[in-house]
């Protein structure tokens, strides 16, 4: 179920189901507010995203009316999370899908946002999107990679590439937006070479296996999987939360793995990431592809979750997404 695309003058809601809009300063709300208005998009923001508790987030209750409210909402075309955080699992038994299936549209965020968009997926078959956040349009520099392919993925139906950027950075931009620290981007590298085609399941790992032997865990048949973890994570987290999602029910029908940039802090380097993938035979027969343009890093892609991918690592194009 592939929501509408966004057009000009359509209405954003942003909704807080994670951390509040109350930990973004208004400076980054302004540059936001401005990325937004420059996609030609009116923004609302739903009633108690910016209440906050002891846990930077707020009640149950009030994330869930938000959520409901913002599919209810026939002027309502897409929605933005605010930013990720650690506890939007906890809304997922509380939602009413029959809501998301009656009232289909763009849900867009990344990080924690995962949980909630695997999830809403699994449930309902809506297609849901892996990318930036709300407080990420707040960034001033280095951002126009991830604008563009809001607008290939969000804006048009047509089938895109994916490709990497010409640079890239891991810092606290939000901290310093003038004083920033970018690197060349190698491009995406290939550690098991092949070709694939399937539905596109993932995000961010950790949240991700939050939802095994859980209702809310996607199918895995037939699935590629984009996989990307932060700061947290080490090597060690790192193979043993993929090992666990190797464990999970029909993981020996995935077709491919595509992994996204590593942030520094976590010292997931490229020596061990293939010793990572090497050590498990379940992986030596499917295609593997590492450091691309989404997770924690900036800047990041815009994928479906839910949408049809192809990948053939010898191809001039070796990443096409065909329905999103």
């Amino acid at each position: 179920m592939i929501p509408n695309k966004l057009k000009v003058n359509d209405e954003v809601r942003i909704i807080a189901p994670s951390r509040s809009l109350s930990i973004i300063d208004k400076k980054t709300r302004e540059i936001a507010n401005t990325r937004f208005e420059e996609l030609g998009l009116k923004l609302s923001f739903s009633k108690n995203c910016e209440s906050i508790d002891d846990f930077s987030s707020s009640s149950i209750e009030e994330r869930i009316e938000d959520l409901h409210e913002a599919f209810l909402d026939k002027k309502v075309k897409a929605i933005f999370t605010v930013i990720g955080g650690d506890n939007v699992n906890q809304l997922l038994k509380y939602i009413d899908y029959n809501i998301v299936k009656r009232n289909p549209k763009i849900i867009c965020g990344y990080s924690d946002t995962t949980a909630l968009s695997n999830a809403l997926f699994h449930k309902t078959g809506l297609v849901t999107y892996s990318g930036p956040a709300y407080s990420t349009l707040g960034m001033l520099k280095g951002i126009d990679f991830s604008i563009n392919y809001i607008k290939k993925c969000l804006f048009s139906s047509d089938p895109y590439e994916v490709i990497n950027s010409e640079q890239w950075s891991d810092d606290a931009w939000y901290l310093d937006q003038e004083k920033r620290n970018f690197y060349k981007d190698n491009g995406i590298e290939v550690l098991n070479h092949g070709e694939a085609e399937g539905k596109i399941v993932g995000g961010n790992l950790c949240t991700l296996n939050l939802l095994q032997g859980t209702e809310f865990m996607p199918d895995l048949t037939n699935a590629v999987l984009f996989l990307e973890d932060d700061e947290l994570t080490s090597p060690s987290n790192f193979d043993r939360d993929l090992q666990s999602l190797i464990h999970q029910k029909n993981f020996d029908s995935v077709k491919g793995i595509v992994i996204g940039k590593f942030q520094l802090k976590s010292e997931v380097s490229e020596t061990l990431l293939k010793k990572i993938i090497q050590s498990k035979q379940e992986l030596a027969s499917i295609p593997v592809l590492y450091n691309l343009n989404f997770g924690h890093t900036t800047p990041h892609i815009c994928f479906p979750i839910g949408g049809f991918v192809k990948i053939d690592t010898k191809s001039r194009k070796q990443i096409i997404i065909e329905k999103h």
